[in-house]
C-alpha cells in the first residue's frame, strides 16, 4: 500500500491542520460587542431555537428587559446544553424588544445589552455573535418585554 492510499485510508488527509474546518467569528472594526459575520463551513451541525420568552420572577412578574433577557439566555443555555451544545456555539440572535411603558415606549437597549454581556464576550465564553436587535409592538403577553431566537452551530465530529 503507498503511503498516500494509506493516508486516504486513514482520514489523516481530512484531519491535518492544513484542511481543518472551523467556524469563522468575523469581528466588527472597530471591535464591539457583536460580529459582523460568521462563517459557518459545510457539514457543521446548525440549531436553530425558537423564539425564547422569559419565564416569571414572581406570579404575574417578569423583571425588567434585563431580567427578561437574562431569562431567555438562561432558558437557551438549557435547550443548548440538551443538544450538546453551550451559548459559546450560538452564531446569530435575532432579539424583539417592547417597548418599557417606563421608558416612555422605547425599547430598553441599554438593559438587554447589560444582560447579553453577561453571557457573550465574557472570560467563561469570549465568543461573540451576529445579532440584530428590533423593536416590535408587542409579544403574545403584555408582560414580556423580551423575546430572541437563536442559530447555533458546532463542527461535527
Amino acid at each position: 500500500m503507498t503511503k498516500l492510499a494509506w493516508i486516504a485510508l486513514t482520514g489523516l488527509a481530512a484531519t491535518s491542520p492544513a484542511n481543518a474546518q472551523r467556524i469563522e467569528r468575523h469581528p466588527t472594526n472597530p471591535p464591539g460587542p457583536i460580529l459582523s459575520a460568521v462563517t459557518v463551513p459545510p457539514g457543521a451541525v446548525t440549531l436553530y431555537i425558537s423564539g425564547q420568552v422569559p419565564s416569571a420572577v414572581a406570579p404575574g412578574d417578569y423583571g425588567d428587559t434585563k431580567t427578561q433577557t437574562a431569562s431567555v439566555l438562561g432558558k437557551m443555555k438549557a435547550i443548548l446544553a440538551a443538544r450538546g451544545m453551550t451559548l459559546a456555539n450560538v452564531v446569530k440572535l435575532n432579539v424583539y424588544l417592547v417597548g418599557d411603558p417606563k421608558l416612555g415606549g422605547k425599547m430598553d437597549f441599554a438593559g438587554m445589552n447589560a444582560a447579553y454581556r453577561e453571557a457573550f464576550g465574557t472570560a467563561d465564553n469570549p465568543d461573540l455573535v451576529t445579532r440584530t436587535t428590533v423593536q416590535v409592538a408587542a409579544l403574545d403577553n403584555p408582560a414580556f418585554l423580551v423575546e430572541i431566537d437563536a442559530v447555533a452551530a458546532k463542527l461535527a465530529r
